[in-house]
């Protein structure tokens, strides 16, 4: 695969010779890439391009890609009776031109860790060993940990890991505020909620052992959050982080309180530094970006204009419009982008579908620049956009893409998969 160059310069005040960063790329370095036209139809930044990897793999959900730029791609639907796609660019230009698929599970979070394959079906994480393996393993997957709840909703798996040794795994909530009747008008709240027992909540195991269970050797990490598709470990940081999935139907389910504006933009999808013991607040409370504060919700008593008072829950590191839908995070490691991406999240917003009569929003890649373990500013901005394919989107059935995985190739290029069709963009910066 292609691997990026360096150049030295002459820092004539120090006499000294160091590494180019990567404003400075040369066009030499992408002789061989083929960048896409009008990059895959997508927007990005200036001096960004992509390289349309493949049209399409299927119903993609998370992406990990190896040492080599081999690609794996989790299935939420299976393929042939498969559930994971391996593709591979054998000459350089950045497409792909072999693609296979193996595994009997689909499902949604995928990583490569020590020489293992990890994948996670809803209901458990299962591991392939690379070793030898040219695309496709051939041994039989290993059950890493079993024991999860079957449930019909808010059931994706996906997986981080540490650099101690740890996995970390969502098990979401089955439920939108935890009400005594689901989604019904009125109903309250249950307390104490009984999901929170094993769901809502980031669970730790141990990242090499197999034949664990969630009952006997799982480890509850942090709680109190309804849904977080985007789980990431930030190495720099040395933290976990989460992108929660907000509650639904403020307006339909407490039309005394809230109108469909207020239901359009609230409540607020919430980015967490997850420290051990956490509690974040679902479904207790939410979090008002537009007040910057966490509110208590209607089936606990609130009515829109009751804040949350007490110290227990902890409040977002950055919040973002309700019902984008956060589904990945990473954590920029490279540098092949500009340095001011250095250490900064990249997060991957599948879009909305409850904002009627309002348009939908999300559909988009969003960068924000960290200082360490938290935000450098109080605002994020858009990588990349353009996925819905129009301006004004009414349902996400309409939309042409939804981008659903990310993940960071050893060069420092990103690559973005959408879940429709299973496209992947993968983009550099040229600088161009």
């Amino acid at each position: 695969m292609l691997r990026k160059s360096t150049f030295p310069l002459l820092l004539f005040s120090l006499t000294l010779l160091v590494a180019c960063s990567s404003e400075n790329q040369s066009s030499s370095d992408f002789e061989n890439i083929q960048f896409a036209d009008d990059n895959g139809g997508i927007t990005l930044p200036a001096g960004f391009q992509a390289v349309v990897v493949t049209e399409g793999v299927g119903s993609a959900r998370h992406i990990t890609v190896d040492d080599d730029g081999d690609i794996y791609v989790a299935l939420s639907s299976d393929h042939d009776g498969n559930g994971i796609a391996a593709l591979r660019d054998t000459n350089g230009d950045g497409v792909a031109d072999s693609t296979a698929y193996f595994g009997e599970y689909t499902g949604t979070g995928i990583a490569l860790y020590n020489g293992y394959l990890y994948f996670a079906p809803d209901t458990a994480v299962v591991r392939y060993s690379m070793e030898g393996v040219d695309l496709v393993p051939t041994a039989e997957p290993e059950m890493v940990v079993t024991g999860f709840p079957d449930q019909g909703s808010h059931a994706a798996k996906p997986i981080t890991f540490d650099g101690n040794g740890n996995m970390y795994v969502n098990i979401g909530a089955p439920s939108n505020a935890c009400q005594e009747e689901g989604r019904t008008p009125g109903s309250p709240g249950m307390d104490p909620c009984p999901f929170l027992e094993l769901q809502g909540s980031a669970w730790r195991f141990d990242a090499n052992a197999t034949g664990q269970t969630l009952q006997e050797d799982g480890y509850k990490y942090a709680t109190g959050y309804r849904n977080a598709v985007a789980l990431e470990w930030n190495s720099a940081a040395d933290n976990l982080y989460i992108v929660q999935h907000g509650r639904d139907q403020l307006n339909t389910l407490w039309p005394d309180y809230f109108d469909a504006e207020d239901n359009a933009v609230l409540p607020a999808e919430e980015f967490f530094k997850v420290d051990d013991g956490d509690n974040f607040g679902w479904p207790y409370t939410y979090y008002d970006q537009s007040r910057g504060e966490k509110m208590m919700n209607p089936e606990y008593g609130g009515d829109g204009e009751t804040p949350y008072t007490g110290d227990e829950y902890e409040n977002p590191i950055m919040a973002f419009p309700g019902h984008w839908a956060p589904n990945d995070l990473i954590f920029y490691t490279g540098d092949q982008y500009p340095s001011r991406f250095s250490g900064g999240a990249l997060i991957a917003f599948h879009g909305s579908w409850n904002r009627a009569p309002l348009p939908q929003e999300g559909y988009r890649v969003s960068f924000v620049p960290m200082d360490g373990a938290n935000p450098a500013t109080d605002s994020y901005e858009t990588f990349a956009d353009g996925f819905s394919g129009t301006d004004s989107l009414s349902s996400p059935g309409n939309a042409e893409y939804r981008p659903m995985g990310l993940s960071q190739g050893t060069d420092g290029s990103v690559y973005i998969v959408d879940s429709k069709q299973g496209k992947i963009w993968r983009v550099f910066y040229t600088g161009e």
